[in-house]
């Protein structure tokens, strides 16, 4: 897996075939897009910041490193020696506590497994991650983004996704996900550069 994924070819096609995102790439600052390769923590770290502000999530998400002393981050067997409270001490929700212990119990029984991720389709991915009691399609979707690198990926499901197309495209009313699909058509196989571009939108990151 590339230490950075580049998005020029992406771009290139997005411009060719819808012209509002290729004023947005002119206006908009490079996005980086460096992959995940610890999946256990990217997934632990997702559920962690399930419903909570990126300023909670990461609080909470340092508090539970530290429980772990001597490594970056735990493994699914250091995890499930941890006692519930133990989680919960540190602000994960007693919730969130039992569905990190079943990522870490799936990983531990081989249920998920990473081995031939390479040879594995974006759905074949969600299908065996959404097993996870905890873990959802969006979930799953920021993990292919976000950990693997997938090039093609929309998460149709997506509030921030939803509101930058509404400002975007000038749109009266919230788009459905089957208008988001309609306009997402012709960006395929690129659709994960056209996400991080129109995340990029909603944090106003306009080149200097």
């Amino acid at each position: 897996m590339p230490l950075k994924v580049n998005f020029k070819k992406s771009i290139d096609h997005l411009k060719s075939v819808d012209p509002i995102l290729a004023k947005l790439f002119d206006s908009c600052s490079p996005v980086v897009l460096r992959p995940h390769t610890n999946y256990f923590q990217s997934l632990t770290e997702a559920i962690i910041s399930q419903q909570l502000s990126d300023k909670a999530a990461t609080t909470i998400v340092n508090r539970f490193k530290a429980l772990f002393p001597g490594v970056d981050f735990p493994s699914p067997k250091q995890v499930l020696r941890k006692k519930d409270s133990d989680l919960r001490s540190v602000g994960v929700s007693g919730a969130k506590a039992s569905y990190i212990k079943n990522l870490a119990t799936a990983m531990e029984d081989k249920t998920v497994h990473f081995v031939d991720i390479s040879k594995m389709t974006d759905e074949e991915i969600i299908e065996m991650l959404v097993k996870v009691k905890g873990i959802g399609r969006w979930t799953a979707e920021m993990f292919l983004i976000f950990s693997l690198g997938r090039l093609d990926v929309f998460s149709f499901g997506d509030l921030g996704l939803r509101n930058a197309i509404k400002k975007l495209y000038s749109l009266r009313q919230d788009p459905s996900p089957k208008q988001m699909q309609k306009t997402s058509i012709c960006w395929q196989p690129y659709r994960t550069c056209a996400s991080l571009y129109l995340w990029a939108s909603l944090n106003n990151r306009q080149k200097p």
